[in-house]
């Protein structure tokens, strides 16, 4: 699965890269909020984005991993013919260990016969001797008897000790071969189920890839900036401030703004594609001039409605965030991200993925949280020329008609959890993240 791949390394790689650090700026209870520093994308966005793979690129592998398959499908054919292959009588170990079986049995015969004829000859030579009036000649000739016996007897046992050997030789090549056979059978299996899941992973990621490719594109109609304090103390509350910019030649209709936090893994610890984050995930609220108190993202309310936005204007709109009381010490991260749908179908995914780092101090054993108001006071104010004129209140959570709904707060599963597997990855792999987990339950 090459995009979970990517996704895999680039936490490896958001974890080992410093992220940048905003500006601090004033506190979002002033009217005008200054605007934060630009903020230059880290090099494991721009990685993510150049090893993006492509629709040909996409078909190419599942036709390189379908021939694969093949290959090993055919192969544990083979491998299972020929294992059931040594069971037949005809197969060069099969006659050569039923050859060997005969003339064993026929040098066994002929063993016992040569024993029965010495035994025949040792009895007729104490005959001899018993009697009175034996002569010498009849003496030499019984002695010469048991000679000729005994000869012909260790003859015997010694073509029926070879001939026992070639059998039991010819046996243990037989059972050596199944052996192998069967050790290759087992390789093939597992080459054929490795290949078979690779190709499904293939297939997965064309699929997704072209369910997406008639979707949104990102532009840059809408700019995202974030800043607020550079330390947060667990258990009590933090206030970032959140502008959304259309820096587009025309009005956007709809706009939606997305937010994130996380406590990043601790120096040295592993992290991939299967690791459970969610336990790091940071809660956030918030408040904007036309939703005064604090909202929560949940699972049906995921995004920050921000609506219709005039050319050139600006929303503001305050972040809370509230660390585990629990929580140790070490560094955490806000992410956010925006994008807008049209009336005339027209939408587009946002192209800046600010983050803002800051550092958690773990909470002294006497403090207790610190309890927050629910409605921030001072309320915010939109920046002049905002031409937001969306009702931001309870009554205004209707699902937007559209790509932007599709993919929204009521067919994906909330940002957070949609972000938790690519923690710490850079604002460019959570949005693959978000739009995989869109792709995912559409």
């Amino acid at each position: 699965m090459k995009i979970r791949r990517i996704l895999a390394t680039a936490v490896a790689a958001a974890v080992t890269t410093p992220v940048v650090f905003l500006s601090a700026a004033p506190a979002f209870a002033d009217t005008k909020p200054t605007a934060p520093q630009s903020q230059k994308p880290t090099s494991h966005e721009d990685d993510i984005d150049d090893e993006m793979p492509s629709i040909e690129e996409l078909k190419a592998a599942v036709a390189a991993a379908q021939k694969e398959y093949d290959e090993a499908v055919a192969d544990l054919a083979k491998a299972k013919g020929d294992l059931k292959a040594l069971d037949k009588a005809d197969h060069p170990l099969q006659v050569k260990v039923s050859d060997a079986t005969k003339a064993a049995d026929a040098a066994a015969v002929a063993k016992a016969a040569a024993d029965d004829k010495l035994a025949k000859a040792v009895q007729a030579e104490k005959d001899v001797l018993a009697k009175p009036d034996a002569t010498e000649q009849e003496k030499t000739d019984a002695a010469a008897a048991v000679v000729t016996a005994k000869t012909a007897a260790a003859e015997a046992a010694t073509l029926k000790k070879a001939a026992d050997d070639e059998a039991v030789k010819a046996a243990k090549a037989l059972a050596e071969a199944k052996d192998a056979a069967s050790r290759v059978v087992k390789l093939a299996e597992k080459v054929e189920k490795t290949t078979k899941q690779e190709l499904a992973d293939a297939k997965e990621e064309l699929k997704f890839a072209e369910e997406i490719e008639g979707e949104c594109k990102e532009d840059d109609s809408l700019k995202v900036a974030l800043s607020g304090p550079k330390t947060v103390t667990a258990g009590k509350p933090a206030v970032f401030s959140l502008r959304v910019t259309n820096t587009s030649d025309h009005a956007l209709d709809v706009v939606d703004a997305f937010a994130t936090a996380v406590r990043l893994p601790e120096p040295g610890e592993e992290i991939d594609e299967e690791t459970d984050l969610s336990g790091r995930l940071i809660p956030i609220e918030w408040s904007s001039p036309d939703v005064l108190e604090w909202t929560p993202f949940t699972d049906k309310y995921e995004s920050i409605e921000v609506g219709k936005l005039a050319k050139g204007a600006s929303y503001d709109v305050k972040l809370r965030l509230t660390v585990d009381a629990k929580a140790s010490a070490g560094r955490g991260v806000l992410f956010s991200y925006a994008e807008y749908e049209n009336k005339d179908g027209s939408c587009g995914l946002g192209t800046d993925y600010p983050d803002a780092d800051f550092a958690i101090v773990a909470a002294d054993k006497g403090d207790k949280p610190t309890p927050t108001p629910s409605t921030p006071t001072p309320a915010p104010s939109a920046t002049t020329g905002n031409g937001n004129t969306s009702q931001q209140g309870g009554s205004s959570r209707t699902p937007v008609n559209g790509t932007l709904a599709a993919t929204g707060a009521n067919d994906t599963l909330p940002l957070g959890f949609a972000a938790a597997g690519a923690v710490a990855l850079g604002a460019g792999a959570l949005v693959v993240a978000r739009r995989r987990k869109a792709g995912a339950n559409a």
